[in-house]
């Protein structure tokens, strides 16, 4: 593949996730949330489809919030109706964050007209374009994980440092 291939799938990457901001942007006004409370609920939907739960701190460290942050966020989810504290059944110290049925209907709501315009898009193709397209993201996102990883344990500016000229 040419380097100007390579060049516009980057570009095309870089603008389907600025497209992507914008539309969270967009839908996240609609029920008063916040672009943080929605990521949080996308957290929560894919525990959900894995079989997982989510923790305070498992919810802290996916958003890289701090604790007061991450506590702000679950008390103003869980007055919206969105989420509820459970105990857990095995460490009683452990609080487990279950969305509600309440968050599940904003979310459909909210997130059906992409899914619904991405399905189309993906309709126009063969089995084995969207196995290859899916290899490709695959292998896309675990290096974008890998890169994050590796961009937290750069270091930091030094003192004194400022950002710009």
């Amino acid at each position: 593949m040419g380097k100007d291939n390579r060049a516009a799938i980057l570009r095309l990457l870089q603008q389907f996730t600025a497209e992507t901001e914008r539309y969270v942007d967009v839908v996240s006004t609609k029920d008063a949330l916040h672009r943080t409370d929605l990521h949080a609920l996308g957290i929560l939907v894919g525990a959900a489809q894995s079989g997982t739960t989510v923790t305070p701190g498992r919810l802290r460290e996916e958003l890289n919030l701090s604790s007061p942050a991450t506590t702000a966020l679950i008390d103003r989810l869980t007055s919206a109706g969105h989420v509820t504290r459970a105990r857990s059944d095995i460490d009683r110290r452990q609080v487990h964050l279950e969305m509600t049925e309440k968050a599940q209907a904003a979310g459909s709501r909210l997130f059906a007209p992409l899914a619904e315009h991405i399905s189309a898009a993906l309709d126009e193709f063969s089995d084995d374009e969207l196995a290859l397209l899916t290899t490709m993201l695959e292998r896309i996102t675990a290096a974008t994980i890998t890169a994050k990883n590796d961009a937290g344990r750069l270091p930091g500016p030094g003192p004194g440092a400022t950002l710009g000229p």
